[in-house]
Formats: C-alpha cells, sequence, structure tokens
C-alpha cells in the first residue's frame, strides 16, 4: 500500500509525457493536441528505497517487494469543464478517491508546443484547474444538500450531523476558496472525507520545466512554488523531457545520464518524497528470508491498525509487535544480532509505529 496520486493539468502542459515517463510505460499517447488521454490511465510505480536494499542484503531476503505508489492521469481539462466543456465532467469520479492531486502546470516556452489558452502563465492555469474542480465540487454538494435536508428536518439525527459538514464544506466553495479551506472539527473529519470533495484534496504542484531549469527550476517555477508556501502545499520541479529520457535507458547508464543533467536523481524520487510529506506517510518494514517488504502508513497509526495494513486478521487478532529500529537493525547485521545486543522490543497496542521500523506481529487466529 502507498498512496495514488491523480494527475491533472490543461491540455499540452506535459500531463501525460510525465505520466508515461513515472511509469515507465507509454499507456497514455503523449501528442501535442487536446485531450489525447480520452480515458484515464492507471500506473503503478514501486516507491524507491535505499533502506529496504539494505536491510534485504542484511536479511539475504529471496524478494524485495517495495511499496506502491499509484498514478491516475486525467484527460486535460479545460475552462468550462464543470459545464461541459471538452470532455466535460466525465474525468472527476475518477479522482474523488485519490489520496492528492497534482496540478502539472507547463513553466517552459516553446513555440512548437501550442497552449490551449495561448499564453505560458502556469499561476493562470492552477486558477483555471482549481476553479473547475471547485465548480464541480458545489454543484455535487447543493444536489446532495437539497435531498439531505428533508430528513434532517424530520428530526433524523445522522441527517442533521450530515447536512452540517456539507454546509460547512460548501461556505468556502460559495467564496471562491477550496473545499480544504473549510473549518472542519476532529469530529466531522471522517463525515468531510466521506464527501470525497475534490478540492477538499491536498495540493501537489508540478512544475514542468525545460532540461536545462530541471536542477534549479525558472521564473515561472518561482511564482508556482511562493504561491505553494501561501497555501501549505507542497511543489516539485521536473523536466518532463528528461523523465522520458532518463526512462527509455538503461539501467547502467541512467547515474550518467542525470549527472551530465546536474540532477542527483530522477524526479520521480523527489515527486514521491514531496507526497509523503504532504500526506504526512512513513514507511515500515517486514524482513525475512522469504522476502523484504515496505508498507505505507499514516504517521501517528498505532501498531494493530500498522498490522491491519498487510491483512485485517492481523489487526483483530493483534497480541505485540516485535520491533527493531532500522539504525539498530543495520548495526547489529540483522535480527539475530539486534536481539542479542538488546534492540528488540516487545510493543503493545498503544504503540506508535515510527519511519523504519523493522516489525513482526504477533496475533491471535
Amino acid at each position: 500500500m502507498g498512496f495514488k496520486c491523480g494527475i491533472v493539468g490543461l491540455p499540452n502542459v506535459g500531463k501525460s509525457t510525465l505520466f508515461n515517463a513515472l511509469t515507465q510505460t507509454a499507456a497514455a499517447e503523449a501528442a501535442n493536441y487536446p485531450f489525447c488521454t480520452i480515458e484515464p490511465n492507471v500506473g503503478e510505480v514501486g516507491v524507491p528505497d535505499e533502506r529496504l536494499e539494505k536491510l534485504a542484503a542484511i536479511a539475504k531476503s529471496g524478494q524485495i517487494i517495495p511499496t506502491r505508489l499509484t498514478f491516475v492521469d486525467i484527460a486535460g481539462l479545460v475552462r468550462g469543464a464543470s459545464k461541459g466543456e471538452g470532455l466535460g465532467n466525465k474525468f472527476l469520479s475518477h479522482i474523488r478517491e485519490v489520496d492528492a492531486v497534482a496540478y502539472v502546470l507547463r513553466c517552459f516556452e516553446d513555440d512548437d508546443i501550442t497552449h490551449v489558452e495561448n499564453r505560458i502563465d502556469p499561476l493562470a492555469d492552477a486558477e483555471v484547474v482549481e476553479t473547475e474542480l471547485m465548480l464541480a465540487d458545489m454543484e455535487s454538494l447543493e444536489k446532495r444538500i437539497a435531498s439531505i435536508e428533508k430528513k434532517a428536518k424530520s428530526g433524523d439525527k445522522d441527517a442533521k450531523a450530515g447536512l452540517a459538514v456539507m454546509e460547512k464544506a460548501l461556505a468556502p466553495l460559495r467564496d471562491g476558496k477550496p473545499a480544504r479551506m473549510a473549518d472542519i472539527t476532529p469530529e466531522e473529519r471522517p463525515a468531510f472525507v466521506a464527501l470525497q470533495l475534490l478540492t477538499s484534496k491536498p495540493v501537489l504542484y508540478v512544475c514542468n520545466v525545460e532540461e536545462a531549469s530541471a536542477a534549479s527550476g525558472n521564473a515561472h517555477s518561482a511564482k508556482v512554488e511562493e504561491r505553494a508556501k501561501t497555501e501549505g502545499a507542497a511543489c516539485v520541479v521536473i523536466s518532463a523531457k528528461i523523465e522520458s529520457e532518463f526512462a527509455g535507458l538503461p539501467p547502467e547508464d541512467r547515474q550518467e545520464f542525470l549527472s551530465e543533467m546536474g540532477l542527483a536523481e530522477p524526479g520521480l524520487n523527489r515527486l514521491i518524497r514531496a507526497g509523503y510529506q504532504l500526506l504526512d506517510l512513513v514507511t515500515y518494514f517486514t524482513i525475512g528470508p522469504k522476502e523484504a517488504r515496505a508498507w505505507t502508513i499514516t504517521r501517528g497509526t498505532k501498531a494493530p491498525q500498522a498490522a491491519g495494513v498487510i491483512h485485517t486478521d492481523f489487526e483483530k487478532g493483534f497480541i505485540r509487535a516485535e520491533t527493531i529500529a532500522y539504525e539498530d537493525y543495520v548495526a547489529a547485521g540483522g535480527e539475530v544480532g539486534a536481539k542479542e545486543a538488546g534492540k528488540m522490543r516487545l510493543e503493545g497496542k498503544d504503540y506508535v509505529v515510527k519511519d523504519g521500523d523493522i516489525m513482526h506481529f504477533r496475533f491471535a487466529n
């Protein structure tokens, strides 16, 4: 389990090229015309983690299984999409269940690639995308409120509570702000999340720059980074063209290619890190001779719920978790050494799993 990221943007911003590169597939046709991605494309990539490789080497694991990141590439938006322009709002249902939404923004000049609105202005592009998502959310909420008001007036407590959350979510939208700006209490959070509003999702701005600006960004991407800071959103500078070339190289040539481009790592790694930070995710490991495996959870998750990510029976019958910190496992040369050094801990139901923990769960059938 990793996280699911929806990729949205105007036509011809490099969205499908980036998707192809990140998933190392040709599932999404990249072409210089709007709507070349007619249906949503879904691609999965293993999340790179040097720790997993090192743990597998120590344990002599037969198989390495990284956690997974799912990308959902959505057809290009245009102004008026929520009212049926372009491909209309058919795409919207495909991103309601994602964990975060990546806005791919064109931050490069190229006379050979047309812009749907004949300009290069990533902030204006972001406004178009966000506005269409907000309009779609408003329409969705207003329809649902109309049907739930009758139940609320009849005294239905659940309907009253649901209506209150919907009205709170609708308030910022009517004020031209995304639903994530709504004043939602911790108690209301589950009901708010269940609404699956497009603008309730955390946002990751992806600045697609020309090759020469891949390492340091440019004037266009600097404006987007400034906006991201003010919003508490994440921002990554990436060159879809470089990522595409990188994906097509044999593994032995990739590091040299990155060095020539002035990059320490591929953009996918930076994008994943930004996504994990945005969603406050951490990774724990299960390590053995058969396999070394990474699991993704939200920071603050307790041991039984972390076990439930592997299998619901692990959570239901949770007894305890044998836990070794990553640094201790490596320093001791594996599980046996860690146990001998007194570095393995028995943790109970209230233990909050930490990033890098190596876990072995004991549970009752």
